[in-house]
């Protein structure tokens, strides 16, 4: 199963990606979903949440006033890392019974707007965040949403910055145009990368890029290092202790030199049979990374 983690600001229009996806086959577990279950009337969360923020988070028929609760949260820190104490040990468990149902063989796209500020990227084989200028979300939440501007704002700085998005995140889709636009450069995406990444997963078979980029020097891309740094935290969090040092090597590791735009990563291993051995060789196919024929 190809794990996709899907991240964006409020407003970007992350949930109509996640739809177009949907829509194109994958399997969609929707954060923000979750994060409504287990706070529903009877929940022990809601109930701890009525104790700590008081009764007047609370509708008249016993739901949790979402708006009320926003307010208070997002204007203060404090109070945000306590409803999240509350609620995110609740939300993991739920999220991970969710993932674990999906089907083995397809794509699974978790819709998680906390990808960055939770330091999640090295859980999904790919990160796709859906890139919006902060001034649009800001307008979107105003005129189409209705929500009052100032907690507009207090929503938007509580959230990871753009920079800290970028770096994180495997392929950007700018949704600064039409909806149409958005849906097309997400079936583009289907078909030319999460359905054969998916692909490889299963056959254990190498996806080679079309371009013949191996053939190609580039002048030096900033970005490089942060693909380095993706790829060594998705490596770690797959082989554990069997890496002894995973580190970015190669021309994309030197700033300023012209390079194939190819990340090359190397790991170290107490011994080298412990490369050979099955669990390192299933460990790295697991997460993407399958042996080449003939190695």
């Amino acid at each position: 199963m190809l794990r996709v983690g899907l991240t964006g600001g409020i407003g970007s229009g992350k949930s109509t990606v996640a739809r177009r996806l949907e829509e194109l086959g994958a399997t969609v577990v929707d954060a923000d979903q979750i994060a409504r279950e287990v706070v529903e009337p009877g929940t022990p969360a809601l109930r701890a949440i009525a104790e700590r923020f008081g009764a007047a988070v609370l509708l008249p028929d016993g739901t949790l006033d979402r708006p009320g609760l926003g307010r208070i949260v997002f204007s203060d820190k404090d109070a945000l890392a306590d409803l999240e104490a509350i609620t995110h040990p609740a939300i993991w468990e739920l999220t991970a019974t969710r993932m674990a149902s999906a089907r083995r063989r397809g794509i699974a796209v978790h819709d998680m707007p906390l990808i960055v500020e939770k330091e999640l990227s090295a859980d999904y084989h790919l990160v796709v965040l859906v890139d919006t200028p902060a001034e649009e979300r800001l307008r979107r939440l105003v005129e189409l949403r209705g929500m009052d501007e100032k907690d507009a704002r207090a929503r938007i700085a509580a959230q990871a910055s753009d920079e800290q998005r970028y770096a994180a995140a495997d392929v950007i889709l700018p949704n600064t145009g039409t909806q149409e636009e958005l849906v097309q450069a997400v079936d583009r995406l289907w078909e030319e990368r999460l359905v054969p990444f998916e692909r490889q997963l299963i056959t254990g078979i190498v996806t080679r890029r079309s371009e013949k980029i191996d053939e190609v020097l580039r002048e030096w891309d900033p970005t490089w290092p942060q693909a380095g740094e993706r790829l060594i935290a998705r490596l770690r969090a797959a082989l554990g202790e069997r890496g002894v040092s995973i580190d970015h090597v190669g021309s994309t590791a030197v700033p300023g030199l012209l390079a194939k735009d190819v990340i090359d990563i190397q790991i170290g291993v107490h011994d080298l049979h412990d490369a050979d051995r099955p669990t390192f060789v299933e460990a790295m196919a697991a997460a993407g990374f399958p042996r080449a024929a003939g190695h």
